[in-house]
């Protein structure tokens, strides 16, 4: 990664604005969600006002927005603990969390905090190390799913963000949140796991910090040590969690002063302490295997011993022995459930072998490994090394090696499946793949037949429609592709890849009103607001634009105008 950029975004927005100028009180202004129009047919950006959590009719509102040894009503009595097998499933206030403080307390509004952290994720976006695949995206994003219907059903979190997870190109074991539900995890922790519990329990841990709304209160105990302490707690937290330093501590301590450094530990590590135990709950009630939450820190705890240097998830969340123990005994006292482990896992595990490195020798020596493995019957999934064989050898052009490894792959998954008495199983990374690799060998007809069929399997994929698209621009069927890339960027405003179909797609179909808007979006997306603005301009300016289209185009222009002249204000400060 090249945190210089990250860290210089997110000072500059967080540190703009003067303290409390977030702040969620009456006496302030806080920052107004988006209100973009909805009436136009092309309008980017999440329209979500995070609206309060469901509860039933008679629970009072703000029961669930305070953390810590803050009692409820589902707190027995306020002795803050239930006994018994049943207790991961009580209310999160009885689970005796650390004492942070009310999270209603923030400093960060949670249309605040959503800004903010896409301001961050569009730098994010354009570093090298940035993984835009989306077969991993949709994994991560599956399991976050599962662990954020736990969430719900828990009633844990006082808000509930739109969690959006990517991953990054790093082989070191880390994973790390963001403001408004963005998390980063490096293909290294994924490759590191060996359960898909495991993983998911990482996984739950940094959605604890987000739902617990550990940014937004760090800020606000950043404010009362004081402003410029503040800019030392982020910069030392960012470093510490992006730059691989080391210390979180003396990290924190390169840039604020003695009395924000001894705050920010203590509440650094019973953030840490929270995070675990949110991270358990949602664990445990989305079906997975509650001990691998201890089993993997065990397991890092022990490559911190071993090894010289420590995983940078050790350095960045450390290890304590009392955390350890902690998650361990709560393991004791969950009711059994076989844990069910989603097939996808193993091949995304082992698609993130092949992304995290870089040459071609490294392909080849990774396809090595993978053979030996399954030769010396240490893969934990034959199939999934399979699986990988085969996208290291696309990547090394090797497209009948690579097809003929993918069928040993699909062979072996189909044969796993019976011997344990499972139906018939089909994945949609062994069916994108198949497409890719027809692609990416130039045979366009039979990739398309394979993208399509993916597609129709698994329309809820967003590598099966992606490749779909990819597949009709290469073979010019302009119209199909601008059909189905204008139906994702209505269904998924938020993701500038499809606006950037439908541009290639109308340009193609020679439709320039629909390709400068759809670039218009794309840029808006990115940031990019003077490119975004000229690519309206060019649309209003056309000849043969319409009343109605000219109406809508001078409307959105207008917006994103605002949002530019919004923006240079904050940055300026």
């Amino acid at each position: 990664m090249h945190p210089e950029r990250f860290l210089a975004v997110f000072l500059c927005v967080a540190l703009a604005m003067p303290p409390g100028a977030f702040a969620q009180s009456t006496g302030g202004a806080a920052v107004a969600p988006d209100t973009s129009s909805s009436e136009a047919p092309l309008v980017s950006g999440p329209t979500d006002a995070y609206a309060d959590p469901i509860l039933p009719s008679d629970i009072a509102r703000g029961v669930f927005g305070t953390y810590g040894g803050a009692q409820s009503r589902f707190s027995g009595g306020g002795n803050g603990s239930t006994a018994g097998s049943n207790d991961w499933r009580a209310p999160i206030a009885a689970q005796q969390l650390p004492d942070l403080g009310s999270g209603g307390a923030g400093s960060l509004t949670p249309q605040a905090e959503r800004k903010l952290g896409e301001r961050v994720m569009r730098e994010l976006r354009r570093d090298p190390d940035y993984l835009d695949d989306w077969l991993v995206r949709d994994y991560l994003n599956s399991v976050a799913a599962k662990l954020a219907a736990a969430a719900n059903a828990l009633y844990i979190g006082g808000y509930r963000p739109d969690f959006e997870l990517f991953a990054v190109r790093d082989a070191q074991i880390n994973a790390f949140s963001l403001p408004g539900g963005f998390i980063g995890v490096n293909t290294g922790l994924i490759v590191a796991t060996q359960t898909e519990s495991e993983l998911a329990s990482v996984l739950g841990h940094e959605m604890g910090h987000v739902l617990q709304r550990h940014i937004s209160r760090m800020l606000s105990n950043g404010e009362r040590s004081g402003y410029a302490a503040l800019a030392g707690v982020l910069f030392g937290v960012l470093a510490g969690v992006l730059a691989h330093s080391g210390d979180l501590g003396s990290a924190i301590a390169l840039g604020s002063e003695a009395y924000a450094v001894d705050s920010q530990l203590r509440f650094s590590r019973s953030a840490e302490q929270e995070a675990d135990r949110v991270g358990f709950l949602l664990l445990a009630g989305a079906g997975y295997d509650p001990y691998a939450m201890p089993a993997f820190f065990q397991r890092l705890d022990r490559a911190a011993m071993n090894e010289n240097g420590i995983p940078a998830y050790a350095r960045t969340h450390p290890l304590t022995g009392e955390r350890i123990a902690d998650m361990e005994d709560r393991a004791r006292r969950a009711p059994y459930r076989q844990p069910h482990q989603d097939s996808e896992y193993g091949f995304v595990r082992a698609r993130s072998r092949l992304l995290q490195v870089h040459s071609r020798s490294d392909y080849a020596d990774e396809i090595s490994r993978l053979r030996s493995e399954i030769d010396e019957r240490t893969a934990l999934n034959v199939a999934a090394n399979w699986y990988g064989i085969a996208y290291g050898q696309m990547l090394l052009e090797r497209y009948d090696d690579a097809a003929a490894s993918l069928a040993n792959a699909r062979a072996t998954f189909v044969l796993g499946a019976r011997a344990q008495g499972e139906p018939e199983r089909d994945s949609p990374s062994l069916d994108v793949l198949a497409a890719d690799i027809a692609r990416s060998a130039g045979r366009p007809d039979e990739a398309a037949r394979l993208a399509e069929f993916a597609q129709k399997r698994w329309p809820r994929s967003n590598a099966a429609i992606d490749m779909h698209i990819r597949t009709l621009l290469t073979l010019h069927r302009f119209t199909d592709a601008q059909a189905l890339a204008r139906q994702e960027t209505q269904a998924h405003p938020d993701q500038s890849a499809w606006w950037l179909y439908l541009a290639q797609a109308s340009a193609g179909s020679g439709d320039a009103l629909t390709q400068h808007r759809a670039m218009a979006e794309k840029f808006a997306l990115e940031g990019a607001w003077p490119s975004a603005i000229r690519q309206l301009k060019d649309a209003r300016d056309l000849k043969t634009i319409g009343y109605y289209d000219l109406a809508t185009v001078d409307a959105r222009l207008h917006e994103m105008e605002n949002r530019y002249k919004e923006e240079r204000l904050d940055e300026k400060g």
